[in-house]
């Protein structure tokens, strides 16, 4: 009986331990545990699978995810992470940059701008391809320079009332449309998500002046820090004697809870979708691997 309840456990639960946690890996694969069918059946997983929504608004979104596999749960939340397409800053011509941020620094910080637009519509621009088109590019203009402030009193010390345009923020970006796009999209629709963005701050006589090329990309080809797997799970009760000799810890091991997020370039119930259809085309690509060594 004892040991029928371990291998439940380990079937099941995901135990955590006062240094650790057990249980992490999948066990139930075909032939590993006897008396039990660990065969894959269609049927059953889309009986046991279900998709529950708790919240859902402009910005967020969170769901369970319930009868899957952890590393389906880890491989989808990758996807989001890393693989859902966006339009981005790639390239920034610098023609004019007299601040105090180097030309490095700026180019990352304008990278890092959400733009409000919709990467389904435009495509990946070609390897090589120096200029792009309207179709895989969308071009900012940023010029801003810093002046002093004619009618500031005499013994303000106030930046704000001192100067006009110290400080530069994503609404002084200008979009410019290439080709056809500005009979494509209306006014307005293509720009920064944020328009009180800090860029940079400039003093009187300081001045930017550059152009941004936007394309559509994967934050994986360009992102340098992936974010570990944290678990925080509280174990505050292993503080406690009494408590931890009486009290366990574990987790339903195929119930997993989503989070997330939108920059507000898309909403959040789209970018679940894409994340889905890129992890559909990562089975159909191994599926087509796997004939094309059959047929080898």
């Amino acid at each position: 009986m004892a040991a029928s309840q371990a291998v439940e456990e380990m079937r099941g639960r995901v135990v955590l331990g006062e240094f650790g946690v057990r249980n992490v890996h999948t066990t139930d694969f075909p032939g590993n545990y006897s008396g039990y069918d660990d065969a894959w059946d269609q049927d059953r997983f889309e009986k046991n699978f279900r998709v529950d929504v708790v919240h859902m608004d402009e910005n967020s979104l969170e769901f369970d995810m319930v009868g899957i596999d952890a590393a389906i749960a880890n491989a989808f939340r990758r996807i989001l992470l890393a693989e859902v397409p966006t339009m981005a800053v790639e390239k920034v011509l610098v023609y004019n940059n007299t601040s105090i941020v180097q030309d490095e620094i700026l180019a990352h910080r304008l990278g890092l701008i959400p733009i409000h637009a919709d990467p389904r519509l435009f495509e990946y621009r070609n390897q090589g391809d120096e200029e792009g088109t309207e179709i895989d590019t969308l071009q900012f203009r940023l010029q801003v320079r810093c002046t002093r402030n004619p009618h500031a009193a005499k013994d303000s010390s106030d930046p704000n009332e001192l100067y006009v345009n110290h400080k530069v923020y994503t609404r002084h970006m200008t979009w410019i449309p290439l080709g056809n796009q500005a009979d494509l999209f209306p006014e307005g629709t293509i720009r920064p998500v944020h328009d009180d963005i800090l860029i940079a701050q400039l003093r009187p006589g300081q001045e930017i002046d550059l152009l941004m090329h936007c394309v559509k990309g994967i934050g994986k080809k360009v992102a340098r820090v992936a974010n570990p797997r944290l678990d925080t799970f509280s174990r505050e009760i292993f503080r406690h004697e009494k408590l931890k000799k009486v009290v366990r810890l574990a987790r339903v091991r195929d119930h997993y809870i989503f989070a997330v997020e939108s920059t507000g370039v898309l909403p959040p119930d789209v970018l679940v979708s894409e994340a889905i259809k890129v992890l559909m085309g990562k089975c159909r690509r191994f599926l087509d691997e796997l004939d094309a060594v059959q047929m080898d």
